[in-house]
């Protein structure tokens, strides 16, 4: 190629790039969103952060459709729900069974007409070093993180196209924008949801159906409490509990949820969640080599193998005279107030 040529190639280059940039800066001012008078989805929105996101959106006027696989929990958000002037459509439903997903979102559309606001917040975390992680582990999270999230927007995508307008949020995490020691099959499965949640968003935008992909980092949802220990339990609980807990490392649900709708709302593309986890996303894609070997060192102060082994104990079962205790009395908190305990149950 010729100086000439070269010169030709630069110039048409930086046209390309400068329209494209002109593309998407025009893009940027998105339709205003009202939840008012809108039907909104939430998968696992029974307890924890889908909970939270609820009495938010309730509060916004919306009109609420939750589902999860237990129906004594649904029954007790519905009553939490219905006491804040709520109108709620609850269904049983397993967002891991495609068959179930697709039964779900035909009642929610019978019920109401059709779904404005689809909500992926169902999740799993199964915690333990990798030698205690089964493959069934990993099927777990992927059938909840993954196809979950599939299955939901696939049933719903036909009704929003005809309508030329929908938003779709998919709670991911920041274990899905880098590795975290002893989660390997809730990263794994969020890293996929990432790269599910981005494809459909680009794609999608061009029928007014804006997709927001959500990655929190540590929230004290009061989850803990149910989530699933591996190997040495009483350990594994102790250091996630806390962690999700302290202030210095965690950020309160109803915080996480405000600014998850907000997102929604502007139709953006990511949030991540917490000035903490936005600092660990930064430096992972700017340091991946130094952040690798903080997270491997991380790893070298964890429990090691041993205890139940590949058997597993939920974190409510998983107490030890270090958690629960003040370092944890936030979070334990949050495990009454949003349906993860009931008030007969007792963490000590």
């Amino acid at each position: 190629m010729g100086k000439k040529g070269k010169n030709n190639f630069w110039w048409t280059a930086a046209l390309g790039v400068g329209a494209l940039t002109a593309l998407a800066v025009s893009r940027k001012t998105k339709p205003s969103f009202d939840f008012r008078d809108q039907i909104i989805l939430i998968t696992g929105g029974s307890r924890g952060l889908g909970l939270v996101l609820a009495r938010q959106l309730v509060a916004q006027g919306a009109k609420l459709a939750i589902c999860s696989r237990s129906a004594d929990e649904l029954s007790a958000a519905k009553k939490d729900l219905a006491s804040l002037g709520a109108e709620v459509f609850d269904v049983v439903c397993d967002v891991r069974i495609q068959s179930e997903v697709e039964q779900m979102i035909e009642r929610v559309c019978n019920h109401y007409g059709q779904i404005d606001v689809l909500i992926n917040n169902a999740g799993v975390i199964q915690v333990g070093p990798l030698e205690v992680q089964t493959q069934k582990d990993f099927e777990d999270a992927m059938a909840v993180h993954f196809w979950g999230p599939f299955y939901t927007m696939n049933a719903v995508l036909p009704e929003m196209r005809k309508r030329g307008a929908g938003r779709i949020v998919n709670i991911s995490s920041i274990g899905g924008k880098l590795a975290v020691p002893h989660l390997a099959p809730y990263c794994a499965s969020k890293f996929a949801l990432v790269g599910l949640s981005g494809a459909m968003r680009v794609e999608l935008v061009k029928e007014n159906i804006f997709v927001t992909t959500v990655c929190p980092g540590l929230m004290r949802t009061g989850s803990h409490v149910n989530a699933v220990f591996k190997g040495q339990n009483e350990k594994e609980f102790a250091w996630f509990s806390i962690g999700n807990a302290l202030p210095v490392s965690s950020i309160s649900a109803e915080s996480a949820a405000t600014q998850i709708i907000e997102a929604s709302r502007a139709g953006q593309a990511e949030i991540i969640v917490s000035p903490q986890a936005q600092i660990a996303a930064k430096a992972t894609a700017l340091f991946p080599e130094l952040t690798a070997e903080i997270s491997a060192l991380v790893n070298q102060i964890l429990p090691a193998p041993g205890g139940i082994g590949e058997g597993h104990a939920l974190g409510k079962d998983s107490t030890s005279f270090v958690s629960p205790s003040f370092l944890t009395a936030l979070a334990d908190k949050e495990s009454f107030e949003n349906n993860e305990l009931k008030s007969s149950e007792n963490l000590i």
